[in-house]
């Protein structure tokens, strides 16, 4: 058995984990491989487990920890907490071996001297044998101990880590994962402190952690030491980066999200206050903590890493990441790196949905943690010690609402139906426990305790995208699973149509063939929400309010263009991520002028029409000088995603284009502002939803690479009919026989130039006669709604039995 007592960490590796745990080794493992990578990791050493084990022997603690645990009803919080408390309080008091503490204060200073220092500040963070492993994360069972300096100092802060062994959560994890108290060894990692006092810090992901996507890393950062983040104290920026443009000619930063940062952790004045919370200023609010450059290293580092690991392993790892950025050197540090333990482990093959089936009032929202639902009493708690109503019990099945939770809440977490916190991001500590125990949690919501009241029904939806919402009462739900593997195999292309860049990771786990359809109106609609014409000429309006709003939106973006266009990208990205390399047809925006009003600062700039649905929309607009201008930045965001952050699997859609001329003029315009039709492949469709799009077909096809069929529109145009008119919802047919001999004519065009013809309205997956006549008109692809996917896929594999069995050939 190992007896040294402290290893420097670059002598490690994995095969050191018994004797130094996962965090301890993984550091040497890095430092020793990845470090001529370029990969900077900050030195340090390793206190092993012989140390534990023999502070805990010459002390005689041992019978004494036993005794006290077998005592533990581990049903009860109030026991588990009295022994824990006990234990650790025996363990302070005990006077540290005079043997094991030369030896760590002579390793502690020739690390002093490494760094040209008397002595210097080292984080002391404990490294458990069963911590970061494949099977169970341990995450944050043990204590760190930031800007720790001197050899007094650090000897207590590693005898307080052999005591935080013994915390109430790693006493309950540990027998909830059934692992033996006295089979696991606890080592202490000691490494240089990154002044990210200074600067920033934060973790990393090799996937995202809501949906498992791989193909991106999510980084989440604050100002100041990495632990406000870690524990959910305020809502760190998000950066999201897309892994397979990551090289010399894109910048693939496919969303950045600025978070409330508040408040910072830095360094204290003394041993007695080693760390403490400042205010941050608010310019320093209003600008993300990363730059670009830093953002695009660190994702690259993050890649490798994961590539490390994973050759490694001898299968896919995707990594846990803690990252620092030094103030004064502006240089960049990994200072831990564990392997991911939840997405990691799951199947994609079967996937669960969860749907609301009745109406309710929302009452407040956040961040969605997961993608499930949830309904139960809210049970308001401030600490662990005192409850907002007296008397009042946490019970199984209550939903846990607080302002935030640290690792002492784990065992009232897993008893909770769902948590709501009122700090935090995605990374924190509250979304990395529901994560692991599988339940939904809602953070970053701001003031939950205040709005929300113990003993209330609420029912909390994590199933609509990246923002979680908490209604009142008990919503009902619906829970569908499927098993992708007992689907049928189909020969038409099947493509999805998502409106939301938030569900698109999510959504990239069902069988497709890329995006039929997105739609640019539902990003401007809930991720811009301002007008394009008022963002560029609020200045102008005379309106104070509109201006103050406007100025508050495009916080932390460099103007108002800047704003709108990096969103759109950002929008258009995250799905065109989700799907690479399918093709992701994103349609240009078409409101119509009644929409377009509504939009914050609309009225200063729309018409007021009788008829919108038939008026000035679609291609109508982005020539004419009246909306020009606006079109130029949909046309800048494309252009973006596809040359700057690499996605070149961007395919454009023109909507509602009347003529072949208005079509040429959509395109010189596309030109003007720097997109062409061929340029780096870049492929232009046409939506045929107009009658006129059908009779000159032929001519339309010379300048296009596809045509889209919108049904709805055709449908009410070749009906004459007004399609949200209850006097005449009789009429509304798109099976009509008029309707399909439209399609017909389509197709027929469409092949005889060559140029690719789909659809991308619900009528497929409603109606399976429908179904059977575009597949026998050998329709190239069908796209639909998500939730439409196992009912379309049935009905083509249906029609294209019947076809084959009545051999008509697939044109």
């Amino acid at each position: 058995m190992e007896t040294r007592i402290v290893i420097p960490l670059q002598a490690l590796g994995l095969e050191d984990i018994p004797i130094v745990g996962g965090k301890c080794a993984s550091l040497g493992e890095m430092i020793a491989n990845l470090s001529r990578a370029g990969i900077n990791i900050p030195s340090g050493f390793a206190i092993t487990t012989t140390a534990y084990y023999q502070f805990l022997r010459q002390s005689g603690l041992e019978e004494y920890i036993r005794e006290q645990i077998e005592g533990i009803d581990f049903d009860s919080l109030v026991t588990l907490r009295r022994a824990g408390q006990r234990i650790r309080q025996a363990i302070s008091n005990t006077k540290f071996p005079h043997e094991l503490s030369a030896e760590i204060i002579s390793a502690y200073m020739e690390l002093s001297r490494e760094y040209g220092q008397d002595i210097t500040d080292v984080a002391v963070r404990s490294s458990a044998t069963t911590e970061d492993l494949p099977d169970a994360s341990f995450a944050g069972q043990q204590e760190t101990y930031l800007n720790v300096r001197g050899p007094a100092a650090l000897i207590d802060a590693v005898r307080n880590c052999f005591a935080s062994l013994f915390t109430d959560r790693a006493i309950s994890y540990r027998q909830n994962f059934g692992y033996d108290h006295f089979s696991i060894g606890l080592s202490v990692c000691v490494q240089k402190m990154v002044r990210s006092d200074l600067g920033a810090a934060g973790v990393a992901f090799s996937l995202d952690t809501e949906s498992g996507f791989k193909d991106v890393v999510v980084i989440n950062g604050a100002f100041g030491l990495g632990e406000m983040v870690v524990q959910g104290a305020v809502s760190p920026d998000e950066f999201i980066v897309f892994k397979p443009a990551l090289d010399d000619k894109f910048t693939p930063i496919i969303e950045k999200r600025l978070g409330i940062k508040d408040k910072m952790m830095i360094y204290g004045e003394s041993n007695d206050q080693r760390t403490k919370v400042i205010p941050v200023e608010r310019s320093n609010q209003q600008r993300f903590c990363l730059k670009d450059k830093q953002i695009i290293e660190l994702a690259d580092w993050v890649c490798k890493i994961e590539d490390y690991y994973s050759q490694l392993k001898g299968k896919w790892c995707p990594m846990d990441i803690e990252w620092a950025l030094d103030g004064l050197s502006n240089e960049l540090f990994i200072v831990q790196a564990r392997p991911e333990t939840i997405h990691s482990q799951k199947e994609h093959h079967t996937i669960t949905s969860y749907t609301l089936e009745g109406s309710a009032v929302p009452l407040l929202k956040g961040i969605a943690v997961g993608d499930k639902i949830a309904s139960g009493k809210v049970n308001i708690l401030f600490s662990l010690d005192k409850r907002v109503t007296e008397g009042t019990e946490f019970k199984a099945g209550d939903v846990l609402v607080t302002d935030m939770t640290d690792p002492d809440w784990e065992p009232i977490m897993k008893m909770a139906a769902a948590i709501v916190t009122n700090k935090g991001g995605r990374t924190c500590h509250a979304a990395i426990v529901a994560r692991e125990m599988g339940i939904p949690a809602i953070v970053g919501c701001g003031n939950a305790t205040e709005l929300l009241s113990t003993g209330q029904d609420i029912t909390i939806s994590c199933a609509e995208g990246d923002e979680g919402i908490i209604y009142n009462g008990l919503v009902p739900y619906k829970e569908n699973s499927l098993d992708l593997r007992k689907l049928p195999e189909i020969k038409t292309a099947l493509m999805l149509n998502v409106a939301s860049p938030a569900m698109a990771f999510q959504f990239s786990h069902l069988p497709n063939k890329g995006v039929g359809l997105a739609r640019e109106e539902f990003i401007i609609n809930n991720y811009i929400k301002v007008h394009p014409l008022a963002l560029l000429h609020h200045r102008s309006l005379n309106d104070p309010g509109l201006t103050a709003d406007i100025m508050h939106m495009i916080r932390g973006y460099e103007n108002e263009e800047a704003y709108f266009v990096q969103k759109l990208a950002y929008g258009i990205a995250k799905i065109a991520a989700a799907f690479h390399p399918g093709k992701v047809i994103v349609r240009f925006s078409d409101f119509k002028s009644n929409e377009y009003y509504n939009l914050l600062g609309g009225k200063y700039f729309e018409p007021e029409e009788e008829n919108p649905m038939i008026g000035w929309r679609g291609a109508s607009r982005y020539y004419s000088e009246k909306y020009k201008a606006a079109f130029a930045l949909e046309c800048k965001a494309i252009k973006k995603v596809r040359e700057e952050m690499g996605l070149k699997n961007v395919v454009v859609m023109i909507p509602f284009c009347r003529t072949v001329d208005e079509l040429l003029l959509v395109l010189d315009t596309m030109k003007q502002y720097g997109i062409e039709r061929g340029r780096n492949g870049l492929e232009v469709y046409l939506m045929a939803e107009i009658p006129s799009n059908i009779i000159m077909a032929e001519e339309f096809a010379a300048h296009i690479d596809g045509f889209s069929i919108g049904s709805n529109d055709l449908t009410q145009l070749t009906l004459g009919l007004d399609r949200d008119s209850s006097l005449i919802a009789n009429l509304y047919n798109e099976r009509n026989p008029a309707v399909l001999r439209m399609i017909s004519m389509l197709i027929t065009a469409a092949k005889k130039h060559q140029v690719k013809v789909g659809i991308c309205g619900q009528g497929p997956s409603d109606f399976p006669d429908f179904t059977k006549f575009l597949v026998e008109q050998g329709i190239d692809s069908i796209s639909v709604t998500p939730d439409a996917l196992i009912k379309t896929v049935k009905a083509i594999h249906e029609a294209e039995e019947l076809k084959e069995q009545a051999q008509i050939p697939y044109i």
